[in-house]
């Protein structure tokens, strides 16, 4: 069976090719099909029951990637076969969720490259370079995580710290605007937001010492109306000593009053990167995300005080970005365990079994993380989905051993939920390491760890597939992977949880119990989130397939959509 959809894998390979634009040209080849018709605000707002397209980076604006379409299902998933495959112009890195519009998709490589194509048949329509500017300053891969669509135009984040909008028919450039200063560590490479007239993005750089931000974009002009520091000037908190499930931290609170005292609050230096989407509420006109490491990451003593609001979940007003509520996992975090992968919006049991609006988070920790929606607070968190061992070891200048390690439990990688089973669908990372620390000054736009965070060589990795009852915070099931995931899951009516691996398998996981139903060899990491989308009844499974650089997985340049063969 797997030898036989390789060989269809290769044939269509090498059928399709490589279709790229010459070097010399910024967007080439003419849209195919007359005007795209354009993207309404309706269309965003309703997406969660759209089983035609795939209209935002996690799905919908609560970011459950579940999508509603059965046609593809448990009973027939086996059948699942390679429909096309696209191959880009970039051999790298790729963590692009496909955005699917009307039987056009939108993708994005390394290096900020955005592509069109036919979603029935993979065909180019478009392809856009971003003219790159000459500072790029980014650490984990020159990643990008998708566009934004809206209107006629599509909107995508550039390592070079700008906001770029372009012309959904053509692919050429209508405008451009400089977010933050990339020679200060400052780069894009999560996927844009679109909301009313709003193109919401946060910001990369907590590992440079750059002061972290979600900013908000007229769509028309580019021009900013508003942005919220993900680190307030007053930055210290209420000096916890305990993480968020209850356990000592080990901080020297006398100790950091003392260096408080005398540097006075380092906010402007304290990093606080956003790297995923926010979860939008409508009904309440607030936007959820998480904030990450403080910089820098394991060093301490130059960082007194709480070091609000990294490593955590963070609500604000979505017309104005003032302040709402918060709630921090870690505090002073000394271990690069920050709050990454994106919230989810979603009914939940309350403490006495009510159903409430709340909020997921799954943590580089290994808990999924349950809140009140209305104040942020924490309602429960799950089971550790990974082991955990000498929480909170503080690093040592000769290394010290804890887990998880810096890649977590759950990276950058999106949960998807299934609301009729209410469950949550994570990946995770099983990778031992030391922390080490280096106290080092302020370098100024220059990679600032405080130290440095070590697999260790001679212990195993591994990852996991983990579906969590967020109304007890019980594991429900988990299927151990070979390689430490990344990536993303995407769940679906038809009962079914699609995810991949750094070895290049792609699977489907049975929703209920995590039995595997299916797996196909893409030839490089599958370390992307998975989306889905109907043409002319036809339900489709599409994954880019290009390895990663954060965990030095295979490199790829594939786009594969799947569909049932006839």
């Amino acid at each position: 069976m797997k030898s036989r959809v390789l060989s269809i894998a290769v044939a269509m390979v090498l059928c399709i090719g490589a279709s790229g634009a010459s070097a010399q040209e910024e967007t080439s080849t003419s849209t195919l099909y007359g005007d795209l018709q354009s993207v309404t605000q309706n269309m965003l707002t309703r997406a969660s029951g759209d089983g035609n397209n795939f209209l935002h980076t996690n799905g919908n604006y609560a970011q459950t990637r579940y999508y509603p379409a059965s046609q593809i299902n448990t009973g027939n998933v086996r059948n699942l076969r390679p429909a096309w495959i696209f191959q880009t112009e970039i051999v790298d890195t790729m963590e692009t969720s496909p955005i699917v519009v009307n039987g056009i998709m939108y993708v994005t490589t390394a290096f900020n490259h955005v592509y069109a194509l036919d979603a029935r048949t993979g065909k180019q329509i478009w392809h856009h370079k971003h003219a790159m500017g000459p500072v790029t300053t980014y650490c984990c891969g020159p990643n990008n995580r998708g566009v934004a669509v809206s209107g006629d135009k599509v909107f995508m984040g550039t390592l070079d710290a700008k906001l770029v909008a372009l012309d959904a028919k053509t692919g050429k450039q209508l405008w451009e605007t400089q977010i933050a200063e990339p020679e200060l560590g400052y780069s894009e490479t999560m996927a844009p937001s679109v909301v009313e007239n709003m193109v919401l993005i946060g910001t990369n750089g907590g590992e440079y010492g750059i002061r972290g931000f979600v900013k908000a974009f007229d769509t028309e002009t580019g021009e900013e109306i508003w942005t919220f520091h993900t680190i307030p000037e007053d930055s210290v908190g209420v000096w916890a000593t305990h993480d968020a499930t209850g356990r000592d931290m080990h901080r020297d609170i006398e100790a950091e009053k003392a260096a408080l005292a005398s540097m006075g609050d380092p906010f402007e230096t304290l990093g606080g990167g956003v790297w995923q989407n926010p979860a939008v509420d409508l009904e309440t006109r607030r936007i959820y995300f998480v904030v990450g490491n403080p910089s820098p990451d394991l060093d301490g003593s130059l960082r007194p005080g709480d070091n609000l609001y990294t490593d955590s979940l963070v609500a604000v007003d979505m017309d104005t970005g003032e302040y709402v509520c918060h709630f921090q996992y870690i505090a002073h975090d000394v271990w690069d365990l920050d709050a990454v992968s994106p919230p989810i919006i979603t009914t939940v049991a309350d403490e006495n079994g009510n159903d409430v609006k709340g909020v997921l988070h799954a943590g580089k920790t290994g808990h999924v993380y349950v809140h009140h929606a209305d104040d942020c607070s924490m309602i429960r968190f799950s089971e550790a989905m990974v082991p955990q061992e000498n929480m909170w070891t503080l690093p040592t200048a000769d290394g010290a051993r804890m887990l998880p390690g810096a890649n977590g439990g759950v990276e950058w990688s999106p949960m998807a939920i299934d609301p009729n089973h209410r469950l949550s669908y994570a990946i995770n990372l099983h990778q031992p390491m030391t922390y080490t620390v280096r106290s080092t000054p302020y370098p100024e736009g220059k990679l600032w760890l405080g130290g440095s965070f070590d697999v260790i060589p001679e212990e195993e990795q591994w990852g996991n597939v983990t579906a969590v009852d967020y109304d007890t915070g019980d594991i429900a099931w988990q299927v151990r992977t070979a390689e430490p995931m990344i990536g993303g899951v995407l769940a679906t009516a038809g009962g079914l949880v699609f995810t991949g691996e750094g070895n290049g398998l792609f699977k489907a996981y049975d929703s209920s119990n995590g039995g595997e139903l299916w797996r196909f060899q893409a030839g490089a990491g599958v370390n992307a989130p998975p989306s889905s989308y109907t043409v002319e009844g036809q339900q489709y499974i599409v994954v880019a397939a290009g390895g990663n650089a954060q965990l030095n997985f295979k490199r790829g340049n594939n786009i594969i959509a799947f569909t049932l063969a006839d």
